[in-house]
């Protein structure tokens, strides 16, 4: 289906080859931010979609991803209770989880502008562009009568120009109030005020929605970061403007330096927790899906609650962890990591369908679990961090069920397969044939009888042959302990010239092994160094000659 991201249902999918447009909304930012023309349609900017289909307005600038991922429009979500699931956030993460529902749902569109209004209203927003534009497209959606138009107030559908008005002027009383403070500390030089002033900088930034300007600002307190409070604080504040401008490489960088100050490693278990579940949105925005399942895995109870609702809920993590983790582990690391992951658990419990697909997956209760899937599909390309990475999980989740199916069988018949899979027998002939080429099936499918034969190994044959190599090795290793404790019996030892004072030519026995009928001179001089000839030698080579016959003739007879 083609997307259709506005309520006159035009298309407004990315060109592939658009990538970041960050650079160009940042330098336009401060002019559309202190415009005076809040009414007009000139003052508000276009919705684009980045590369990753998400949007990229004047106020966010969040297209740093390069990845191009298809939009999908959900017609209507199977389980998606808006304002219960909303509640779990807050700050301008729920402002944009709200636009990012609004542009993918039509039928949720009305209601999730409605609560977006309603909440940069209440919380005395300074980013008025931002306020303006989601009026905007309410206007619009009403204008063609989208679901739940009727119970639009006509306060939401007008912007109060009055009000807005007085919201820039304080943002931009306030920018020059606070530039000008940091400019006289840094004609002072005194440190802490300098750090201080570049915090309060970058959290009026951030309010006006120039989080560019404010992860400048962030940054610029690490010369003056005098402790490993300061240094946390630092990396907590660039963790989450870097995250909500979708710069997760940076957020990885950020969470590694935090993660090494002595602070946090001793008993800062709630700065972990939030550490723990930026790197595993990093992760999960890069694909590393086993990295980012044992971050969120490894959170403790800290989170539980709404304690970075500006960034993630605890129902997030249940729910990245576990798709995750299903997708990546094999089965003894599910069972070791989430099943009895007590401490995971506790997430589990907000979310029970997906402990109820992770016990049905371990059971092997394909046809439950691949339903629970299909079931909840819809809410999550819903998901702003989730959405590009469904198709991926579910495919990966898809194979390793097909592979530990499989698994145990000599014979399949792929009637019953499909039947198991809810698909089609050709089709899950395809799914098999890739999973054969690419080396996770060891099998052969009959296309004419419908059956897959797994390649069968003469384990007699390979026991037997190991075993026969095991009993050669262990013989040679016997022989040549044999003939050494022969040799020592028959006093077949040489020492060297020096051994006995210490000298340079000695510092113990040499063991010497001469061969049958050769003289001394012909080279091997029993290791005595220089290669000299000494009397001994003709003794000790007629009485190795005895033993060497004497030996054949043993084994001869044995």
């Amino acid at each position: 289906m083609d997307p259709r991201l506005s309520p006159d249902r035009t298309n407004l999918s990315p060109n592939p080859g658009m990538m970041d447009t960050s650079a160009d909304n940042s330098h336009n930012m401060e002019s559309e931010m202190y415009s005076d023309n809040i009414g007009t349609p000139s003052s508000l900017s276009n919705v684009t979609l980045t590369a990753d289909g998400g949007n990229n307005s004047q106020d966010n600038n969040n297209s740093k991803r390069k990845r191009f991922v298809k939009v999908v429009e959900v017609d209507v979500p199977n389980n998606l209770d808006l304002d219960a699931y909303i509640a779990n956030y807050k700050g301008h993460t729920k402002v944009n989880r709200l636009e990012f529902i609004a542009d993918r749902c039509p039928s949720l569109q009305v209601d999730a502008l409605k609560l977006a209004i309603t909440e940069l209203r209440n919380a005395s927003t300074l980013n008025i562009p931002r306020y303006a534009n989601l009026v905007k497209k309410l206007n619009e959606a009403v204008k063609f009568g989208a679901s739940g138009s009727a119970n639009v107030s006509s306060d939401l559908l007008n912007v109060d120009k009055a009000w807005a008005d007085s919201q820039l002027q304080k943002a931009k009383q306030q920018t020059d109030l606070l530039e000008g403070e940091l400019k006289t500390y840094k004609r002072n030089a005194i440190k802490e005020s300098i750090r201080m002033g570049n915090i309060e900088l970058g959290n009026h930034y951030y309010s006006c929605g120039d989080l560019t300007s404010a992860h400048r600002s962030y940054a610029r307190t690490r010369d003056y970061c005098t402790t490993p409070k300061h240094i946390i604080e630092l990396c907590m504040n660039v963790i989450k403007v870097s995250i909500e401008l979708g710069n997760f490489p940076h957020v990885l960088t950020y969470v590694v330096k935090a993660e090494s100050t002595p602070e946090v490693q001793q008993d800062k278990d709630l700065t972990k927790a939030k550490l723990k579940a930026a790197s595993g949105l990093a992760n999960l925005d890069l694909s590393k899906y086993s990295a980012a399942a044992r971050d969120f895995l490894s959170i403790g109870e800290e989170l539980v609650g709404h304690q970075y609702g500006d960034v993630i809920s605890a129902n997030d993590i249940a729910v990245y962890g576990g798709l995750c983790a299903l997708a990546s582990f094999n089965r003894a690391e599910l069972k070791r990591l989430v099943i009895d992951n007590v401490g995971f658990r506790q997430y589990l419990e907000l979310e029970p369908h997906i402990r109820d697909l992770i016990q049905g997956f371990y059971n092997s209760n394909y046809t439950v679990c691949l339903d629970i899937m299909e079931k909840w599909r819809n809410d999550y390309l819903l998901d702003l961090h989730l959405h590009s990475h469904i198709e991926a999980l579910y495919t990966n989740i898809r194979k390793k069920a097909l592979v530990q199916f499989t698994s145990p069988f000599l014979t399949v018949n792929l009637t019953k397969m499909a039947k198991s899979f809810s698909t089609t027998v050709p089709e899950l002939e395809k799914e098999l044939v890739s999973l054969i080429i690419g080396g996770q099936i060891e099998a052969r499918i009959d296309s004419q009888q419908k059956i897959l034969w797994a390649k069968q190994t003469n384990k007699r044959s390979a026991i037997f042959e190991r075993t026969t190599a095991m009993g050669q090795e262990y013989e040679r290793e016997a022989k040549g302990l044999v003939l050494r404790m022969q040799l020592i019996n028959h006093n077949l030892i040489v020492k060297g010239a020096g051994s006995e004072k210490g000298g340079p030519g000695g510092g113990g026995d040499v063991d010497v092994a001469f061969e049958h009928g050769a003289h001394p001179r012909g080279g091997r001089t029993g290791g005595v160094p220089g290669g000299r000839d000494i009397p001994m030698f003709a003794d000790a080579r007629a009485g190795m000659s005895n033993f060497l016959s004497t030996f054949a003739r043993d084994r001869h007879r044995g």
